[in-house]
């Protein structure tokens, strides 16, 4: 019978698969990316030991939790684990590395698997995040690609990245535009990661990167949508070199309402969301906006959005935050050859 190894950083090595095996709430709050989720026991079950555990006893709920747990493990040895072959050699981890994952490493030991369970469970894992970001986070040099609201940072960020810089898209990992209206739309209205996740996506991100080489990144805020970005990142981003992005406001207004369909489909949702502006701008400048929605004039709603609200917070927190533009670059369109020749003037 092969005994399960235990690991403090079993991100050195490699695995036929990573398995979560804590409940499904625990899972979504935070993992190892690309774990994936196998509970020996679920959200309910979980609560129901934790309460039987304070007030009964904890030996009737080690007792019913352990009947809970085979029953589980049982599945997922009818499921999961059905088509693995000899050579299969998971890692498996749970809160602590405790009873949950040397339950199932129990199992598939017995079976002779080659089983590796990360000692400290997640603990130890968030443990190596926040470590590794606190000094892997100054390890690089950063590029603020910097432009009022509908200038196309995100586009040419992403085309950068197809072209083999090194780019950092925190609104892609954040799943947020980082403004009032930029809940990411493309899953279905898919909520953020929490903060923690977000950290352990960047985190995976930054492992990827040169630190020769320059990493490419977006003015946000330190904060996008309800994520707040690291301290460390933050400091470095108000201390690196701005290049600024300039697009004529006509191009801007049509590049946005080619960004935002949602909202058009969905004009209730839009002035759900324009509400909580009111406080700033009043009860009058409000129903305008709403009128305009109505009257679907949605060029002449988003062109005021931008003159009024987005483009003066903007500027704001620009010029208070990061270092001044060392180069600015005039846009006539966001056409694909315009956004190779943007990137084809920027330092390399």
């Amino acid at each position: 019978m092969r005994s399960p190894l235990l690991r403090k950083e079993p991100w050195l090595e490699t695995y036929s698969e990573i398995i979560d095996v804590r409940s499904e709430g625990e899972y979504a709050e935070d993992r190892i990316p690309n774990a994936i989720n196998l509970p020996v026991l679920n959200n309910k079950e979980r609560a129901q030991i934790g309460t039987i555990y304070k007030q009964i006893s904890p030996f009737e709920a080690r007792k019913i939790g352990a009947s809970l747990i085979a029953q589980n493990i049982a599945h997922h040895l009818s499921s999961h684990f059905a088509d693995k072959k000899e050579d299969y050699c998971p890692l498996i981890y749970c809160w602590r590395g405790g009873q949950r994952s040397h339950s199932l490493a129990l199992v598939l030991r017995q079976i002779g698997w080659q089983v590796t369970v990360l000692d400290g469970g997640y603990q130890t894992y968030r443990n190596y995040v926040c470590k590794q970001l606190e000094t892997l986070l100054q390890q690089f040099n950063y590029n603020v690609l910097c432009g009022l609201t509908g200038t196309g940072k995100t586009q040419i960020l992403q085309r950068m990245l197809q072209q083999g810089m090194q780019v950092l898209d925190l609104e892609k990992l954040a799943q947020h535009r980082g403004s009032l209206l930029g809940q990411a739309w493309e899953n279905k209205l898919a909520s953020q990661p929490s903060q923690k996740y977000f950290e352990s996506l960047l985190l995976q991100q930054l492992q990827q990167c040169d630190r020769q080489k320059t990493i490419w990144i977006e003015s946000e805020s330190h904060k996008i949508g309800r994520i707040y970005l690291p301290q460390g990142l933050w400091e470095k981003m108000k201390q690196s070199p701005c290049i600024e992005i300039r697009l004529p406001l006509e191009e801007r207004v049509t590049g946005l309402l080619q960004q935002y369909p949602h909202f058009i489909e969905h004009p209730d949702i839009l002035k759900e969301k324009l509400q909580r502006l009111k406080p700033r701008y009043g009860k009058e400048k409000l129903q305008q906006w709403f009128e305009w929605c109505d009257r679907q004039q949605w060029r002449r709603l988003v062109e005021d959005l931008l003159l009024q609200h987005y483009d003066p917070a903007y500027q704001r927190s620009l010029n208070r935050l990061f270092q001044p533009a060392g180069q600015a670059i005039d846009l006539q369109d966001l056409e694909e050859q315009t956004i190779n020749d943007t990137i084809a003037m920027l330092p390399k």
